[in-house]
């Protein structure tokens, strides 16, 4: 009995949406301090600590969405909406975990303690209207991934690339408008997963797909062959990650609009083997590439 219920609590938590915060590391990657141990673990903390409040967030959101989700086809079977665990139970502990997020980014800095109340505050917006709103919703998404970065830049006091938070939101958008043609597909099943779905029909996210995925690809290029990026790489290779970066976008398309399966990015990234591969060749040409800039070797 005891199992079950720490089963159920932990997938209130929802772990595998952790996935989203390595965004956080994207500073420490990106500006060549992931060689520095000290940056490594205020980064690593600022992660951990966003992490509990973001969970805080997912069950506030199941909170608000419970008579939904009884009648969603998966989603009926989470905790709340299951009656595994109680709604007094559930509250509990949101309050808990968002007390010692926003407690962990005070010890951090003054800065990150902003950004995580913006994340909140956004959150619980969208929980309670926003998300209702086309085109806002996937928006609202997409900021939040943006958020994740000022928070992991402002964790080791450097700042943001406007190339990275430009890709980074873009990117962000391209899966929420995959996600979203997913619930038209539910819609076309007879359910009704979300109010917002009234602004969307499968044209225009088809179309809007195509279109962000171009501007994706063509901004992370523009942000390889940039002067300045080279010059502070100290290499004139990064242009050789884009094929990861193209390849990726195309599997995942590949996945949307062939195998219609776009229910939820973090899940597809977790299963998908290809793409997988993918990111980890990308992410390790990169390192190598930075690495060779700075020892003078590539």
């Amino acid at each position: 009995m005891l199992k079950t219920k720490l089963k159920d609590i932990i997938t209130l938590f929802r772990p595998y949406q952790y996935i989203k915060n390595l965004f956080i590391f994207a500073p420490l990657l990106f500006s060549l301090n992931f060689l520095n141990i000290d940056d490594v673990l205020k980064t690593f903390v600022c992660f951990i600590f966003f992490c509990l409040t973001a969970s805080g967030v997912y069950i506030f959101n199941d909170i608000k969405d419970l008579e939904e989700d009884a009648k969603h086809p998966t989603k009926k079977f989470r905790p709340l909406p299951s009656n595994k665990l109680s709604k007094r139970f559930a509250i509990s502990l949101m309050l808990v975990l968002i007390a010692i997020g926003l407690l962990g980014s005070c010890f951090i800095n003054a800065k990150v303690l902003i950004i995580f109340v913006i994340y909140l505050l956004l959150n619980f917006l969208y929980s309670i209207k926003l998300k209702h709103i086309a085109i806002i919703d996937i928006s609202i998404i997409a900021f939040g991934f943006v958020l994740r970065l000022f928070a992991g830049s402002y964790a080791i006091n450097i700042s943001t690339s406007m190339w990275i938070i430009l890709v980074t939101f873009q990117l962000a958008l391209f899966l929420a408008i995959a996600k979203r043609r997913d619930d038209l597909l539910l819609v076309s099943q007879g359910h009704r997963p979300r109010k917002s779905i009234d602004g969307y029909n499968f044209e225009f996210v088809n179309a809007a797909m195509v279109l962000m995925s171009a501007i994706v690809i063509f901004s992370y290029i523009l942000y390889t062959v940039s002067s300045d990026v080279i010059k502070r790489v100290g290499s004139n290779k990064l242009y050789l990650t884009s094929f990861f970066v193209i390849i990726g976008i195309l599997r995942y398309m590949q996945i949307t609009f062939v195998y219609n399966n776009s229910s939820d990015p973090t899940k597809i990234v977790l299963k998908d083997r290809f793409l997988q591969i993918t990111i980890i060749l990308w992410l390790v040409s990169f390192i190598l590439i930075l690495l060779g800039g700075r020892l003078h070797w590539m």
